[in-house]
C-alpha cells in the first residue's frame, strides 16, 4: 500500500499543492484540507501537482473538481496528470475538458504565467 503524502510550496504567487501515493477515500480529504488553506491563501494561480499519485479515485476527482470550482476566474488553475493512474481516469470521465490537465509542472506554470 502507498503511503499517501502532500505538501504545498510556492513559486513566486503561484502555489502548488503536490501529493504522493493513492489519492483515494481515506486520503482525500487531507488533500482537500490542505488545497482550502492555500486558497485561503490568495495565490494568484494554484497548481495541484499528482505526478506521484500511484492511484487517483473518485474522492480525489471530487477535490479536483471543488478546487477547480473554488478557483475565482481571477485565480489560474491547473491539474499536472501524466501516467495511467492519473490521468487515464481524467480523460475517462472528462475532467480534462474542464480544467487544465497537463503532464508536467512546467508545463502547467508555463501555462498559467501566460495566462492562457
Amino acid at each position: 500500500m502507498d503511503a499517501y503524502d502532500s505538501r504545498q510550496y510556492w513559486l513566486g504567487r503561484t502555489a502548488v499543492v503536490s501529493a504522493s501515493g493513492a489519492l483515494d477515500l481515506l486520503t482525500s480529504p487531507r488533500l482537500e484540507k490542505l488545497v482550502t488553506s492555500t486558497l485561503e491563501q490568495r495565490p494568484d494561480a494554484l497548481i495541484i501537482d499528482l505526478t506521484d499519485v500511484s492511484f487517483l479515485g473518485s474522492a480525489g476527482m471530487q477535490v479536483l473538481v471543488d478546487a477547480y470550482e473554488a478557483t475565482s476566474p481571477n485565480i489560474g488553475f491547473a491539474v499536472v496528470a501524466d501516467g495511467p493512474g492519473t490521468s487515464r481516469p481524467l480523460k475517462l470521465i472528462g475532467l480534462t475538458e474542464v480544467f487544465d490537465v497537463v503532464a508536467s509542472l512546467q508545463t502547467a506554470v508555463d501555462r498559467l504565467s501566460r495566462g492562457a
